[in-house]
């Protein structure tokens, strides 16, 4: 069995936001909720498997001791340079959204797809992801991932766009970075993609935090700060407006949020 040492996707960003530092402070909890996926996905030996979203490359390490080669990919430079770190012998700075164009990787030469909590940040264009998952795979290659569904940190998510439409965002849409899908959303685009779906469910799952909800907004909601670049401390207020709103929700001692996973596995059929 795999060990569930998971780290994932880093969203593409044209500022590379993303803190290894902050994920390590914020949301170490993720690795151990990565067991299921890994289990549905059950690499072979002989397989090759792009890893879509391999953020630090944990998890791609712990890949290619149990297949032939891993290619890890990810849309934020600075979780690649963490990848080569650790000794991820192949990882690219790739995002999801360019990979059907990536006359290396969308050629038909991998067994198998995996994302770990990625998908999700693929809000531009999410069907024009799964079309470059499937240039990628052999003919009944198998494209397995869980990534953020319906309702998915549906709390926060609130909370932070009536923060911001009380400070004068319009849309607050605009700086949410998350595609949440339900199960026939999903479904219908994988179908309409050359796949066919074996599993797909959605599954919530109450988590514990590390340390609290200004937290991981700081570590994941970043993008929702856009409208109050340079201003630390009206960032920090929306931060904590939430949190406070959101205290009747959490068990004393504790911070948690309701996560609502999407899980599926579908094979390339065309």
């Amino acid at each position: 069995m795999l060990k569930t040492t998971s780290v994932p996707m880093m969203a593409h960003n044209d500022d590379d936001e993303w803190s290894p530092k902050n994920y390590d402070k914020h949301a170490s909890f993720v690795p151990a909720l990565g067991a299921p996926v890994l289990r549905l996905l059950d690499p072979q030996s002989h397989e090759r498997i792009l890893d879509l979203g391999a953020g630090n490359g944990v998890l791609t390490i712990e890949l290619e001791k149990h297949c032939s080669s891993v290619v890890a990919v990810d849309a934020s430079a600075v979780m690649i340079q963490a990848a080569r770190r650790i000794g991820c012998q192949d990882a690219r700075v790739v995002d999801g959204h360019d990979l059907i164009e990536d006359t290396d990787l969308a050629t038909g030469q991998f067994d198998a797809v995996f994302s770990n909590a990625a998908l999700h940040w693929m809000k531009k264009d999410p069907e024009r992801v799964i079309q470059g998952v499937n240039k990628c795979l052999k003919p009944e290659g198998r494209f397995v991932a869980e990534c953020g569904g319906y309702m998915d940190l549906c709390e926060v998510r609130s909370g932070l766009h009536m923060a911001l439409k009380k400070r004068g965002v319009k849309n607050p849409d605009e700086y949410d970075p998350w595609f949440f899908p339900g199960v026939n959303t999903y479904t219908r685009m994988l179908e309409q993609n050359g796949f066919r779906v074996e599993y797909i469910e959605l599954i919530p799952r109450l988590t514990k935090l590390n340390s609290d909800i200004a937290g991981f907004i700081e570590t994941f909601g970043f993008s929702f700060m856009k409208p109050f670049e340079g201003d630390e401390a009206m960032q920090k207020e929306i931060r904590d407006e939430v949190q406070s709103n959101l205290k009747f929700s959490q068990d004393e001692g504790t911070w948690s949020v309701m996560f609502v996973r999407l899980r599926f596995k579908a094979v390339k059929i065309n």
